[in-house]
């Protein structure tokens, strides 16, 4: 047998290529698996969204509203009755899943509306929720905002900036709630309270006339089998506060641990020493920061909690423009923030800081991008849903509130919310007619 390594390379490349051309569909199946898949679901799932008959309800806040802002929680508490997750039949024939309900403030020419996107069949559950708290509002059907401005927004008259939001940390984390913007009182009026909202509302206020501000946040139900943020949060809380777990630690078996202490007797006694020196719970030795972030994860998990994308775009007619008004969605964001617990911060914004290639064509695409997938309230990277690219973050029903809540004229006293003087009703039953 020749001994030359060209004609032993040849011989195996020979040998590879025959056993390529028998077996090449061998590993075909899982390669293409997961493209399919998608594909697939893709496609029933398109199916099914474009037979929902979408609806947009507008609330109308009274002049004086004196309900706290507890009462805003429960309705959105009442929001995860959307949580219905399909079975195997419904998500693999069927194309069902888990829809989103998106909650809107708006601000056009200085006015500010609220709105919540929801299925048709929904309606009477959402309307019930929210009368059943605030039984003074009205809501009615009304077009969606978005269908008044170009659709092909940014063109020769239109420009806009938009950005989605992310959280600093883990979804177990929470952002600055309502409760958190209470000045020292023994009272609990309305006096006595920062609304969360006041700034973005003074803000939409003082709009011109051909500027508009919308915020959009797009709210799924969610449970710790489908995202571990409730378990993430108590490993958090348990590490924090130091509290010792009956398991083995990594590595390391009950088997092994029994077979150790067989052949090699029990642990030495300084440990045992050790714990009964340690006569302060773990607990009594944290400092108040760390007391802070644990009551703030612990209240966060025992809430419901919701799958949130949450973004806001600045659009308006050139000669209006003014780019300065981007500090409204910077201090919105910053006022629900803190170092030590959690916050919101803007990203995949539409800016590209030059010198960039082909500059001015990426901006313009991503401006197209954001503002497509903005008014079919879309997840900012649809259809690649996967969470782990951080657009998406866990939001619980006090959260929510503090974002998307009825401000009252007190305490956010901006002329731009159009409130009503009174709220229409029906006749009583009994009046006579003539």
């Amino acid at each position: 047998m020749s001994s030359d390594p060209i004609i032993i390379l040849h011989a195996i490349l020979l040998i590879v290529w025959d056993i390529f051309k028998a077996w090449w569909w061998l590993p075909f199946p899982f390669i293409v698996y997961k493209p399919l898949k998608y594909l697939y679901l893709w496609y029933i799932q398109n199916d099914f969204w474009i037979k929902i008959k979408w609806i947009f309800l507008e609330i109308k806040v009274p002049k004086e509203i004196d309900r706290p802002l507890k009462a805003m929680e429960q309705v959105i508490s009442n929001f995860w009755v959307m949580y219905d997750p399909p079975d195997f039949k419904e998500e693999w024939i069927e194309g069902k899943f888990l829809l989103t309900l998106s909650l809107e403030i708006v601000g056009v020419d200085g006015k500010v509306h609220f709105y919540i996107r929801i299925p048709e069949n929904l309606r009477k559950v959402f309307e019930s929720a929210v009368y059943s708290q605030y039984p003074e509002v009205e809501i009615e059907q009304v077009e969606d905002y978005t269908k008044n401005v170009p659709q092909d927004t940014p063109n020769k008259n239109w420009d806009m900036w938009a950005c989605s939001f992310k959280m600093f940390k883990p979804d177990c984390y929470p952002i600055k709630t309502y409760a958190d913007f209470f000045e020292p009182s023994q009272e609990t009026k309305e006096e006595k309270r920062i609304d969360p909202l006041s700034v973005l509302a003074e803000g939409m206020s003082r709009l011109k006339p051909g500027e508009q501000l919308w915020l959009q946040l797009l709210l799924r139900p969610v449970s710790n089998n489908e995202v571990p943020w409730v378990s993430e949060g108590k490993a958090i809380v348990n590490k924090l506060v130091k509290r010792p777990s009956d398991a083995p630690g990594p590595g390391k078996s009950i088997t092994g641990e029994a077979w150790r202490t067989l052949i090699y007797g029990p642990y030495p006694s300084f440990e045992e020493t050790k714990k009964e020196q340690s006569l302060i719970p773990p607990e009594m030795m944290l400092t108040p920061g760390e007391k802070e972030i644990v009551r703030g994860i612990e209240n966060k998990i025992g809430k419901n909690g919701f799958l949130s994308t949450m973004r806001m775009i600045y659009l308006g007619r050139n000669e209006v423009f003014f780019k300065a008004n981007l500090r409204l969605i910077l201090n919105f964001s910053v006022g629900l923030s803190t170092q030590n617990l959690n916050g919101l911060k803007p990203f995949q914004t539409t800016k590209i800081v030059p010198p960039s290639p082909f500059r001015d064509l990426r901006v313009y695409a991503k401006k197209r991008d954001i503002f497509k997938k903005y008014i079919r309230r879309l997840p900012p990277y649809y259809p690649n849903t996967s969470r782990s690219q951080g657009h998406v973050f866990i939001l619980n029903a006090e959260e929510v509130a503090t974002i998307f809540h009825f401000p009252g004229k007190v305490g956010a006293p901006s002329a731009g919310l159009g409130r009503i003087e009174a709220k229409k009703s029906a006749a009583p039953p009994d009046l006579p007619v003539g």
